[in-house]
């Protein structure tokens, strides 16, 4: 297994310090990556397929690769001109990605609002995610569903989606901490998912304590939770680490950290456990 950082993971030290993707690049070579994971809302407003270019001299001279690229989606419109957009976004995504050199695009299903549920939007998320499948298998990259947020956030959910959908270009980013947000063990949500596994997410979430003053996440029932260095929180990651190790899973653990402390040093601690669990 390799480890790799969500550019996402820096996102108040890129607010702050005005970073670029070049700035995030040069970070995660000096915390010995083996690879990025690029978003894409971090682009600048210029010429993209040249950013492009820049982008991957800048990675071949680090001795990086990028392990994936995130696209923003949301398929849970209720106009079909909307979903039809939100189609083009995974599309494009596809395309940037064979572009970057990676084989794996982060996808979401879409969020939760105006009172609809997980039932209302099932259907227009398979439809745009069988939309996307062809080009994604004729260029052989996964679209890889991200457990985000509250719509499809529970593993069943999620594995529902992949067998409707049904492509072997359809697989999972399993994130190890979004899965308290909606109330399910991680390691219980891992051994319904490890077979469909493509991408992982390393992240942890911790109780919000009374009286503190951090704003965090809140879950489906109400609980606010505060993101941490993973290891201080509630997942079990050691034992998820042992079950990608048996499943022989080979791909990235991306690591995303969305707590309050200093994201430079708080990622250097998670590279450094994330290291030790895979010794």
């Amino acid at each position: 297994m390799k480890i790799s950082v969500s550019m996402y993971s820096l996102a108040s030290t890129i607010k702050k310090e005005n970073w670029s993707i070049f700035e995030f690049i040069d970070y995660a070579a000096d915390i010995s990556l083996d690879g990025v994971e690029l978003l894409d809302f971090y682009w600048s407003d210029g010429d993209r397929d040249k950013e492009i270019q820049h982008v991957n001299q800048a990675l071949k001279e680090k001795g990086l690769i990028v392990s994936a690229y995130d696209v923003s989606n949301n398929f849970v419109k209720e106009s079909a001109e909307d979903r039809r957009l939100e189609t083009e976004k995974v599309l494009e995504g596809i395309e940037t990605a064979k572009k970057l050199g990676t084989n794996i695009v982060r996808v979401f299903c879409g969020d939760l609002h105006g009172g609809l549920t997980y039932e209302d939007g099932q259907s227009w998320i398979v439809e745009g995610l069988q939309q996307c499948a062809g080009k994604a298998e004729e260029e052989g990259v996964y679209l890889a569903i991200e457990n985000h947020g509250l719509l499809a956030g529970k593993s069943e959910q999620v594995k529902e989606i992949i067998g409707k959908v049904n492509s072997p270009y359809v697989g999972s980013t399993f994130d190890t901490g979004n899965f308290l947000l909606v109330h399910e063990d991680p390691l219980h949500a891992f051994n319904r998912l490890k077979e469909e596994i493509v991408h992982v997410h390393f992240k942890d979430f911790r109780k919000k304590e009374a009286l503190e003053p951090l704003k965090g996440f809140k879950s489906t029932e109400g609980v606010e939770l505060i993101g941490t260095v993973p290891g201080d929180g509630q997942v079990d990651l050691a034992s998820i680490v042992k079950g990608l190790k048996e499943t022989n899973y080979q791909g990235f653990l991306s690591i995303e950290y969305e707590g309050h402390e200093d994201a430079k040093e708080s990622n250097e601690e998670a590279v450094r456990r994330l290291k030790k669990l895979l010794e």
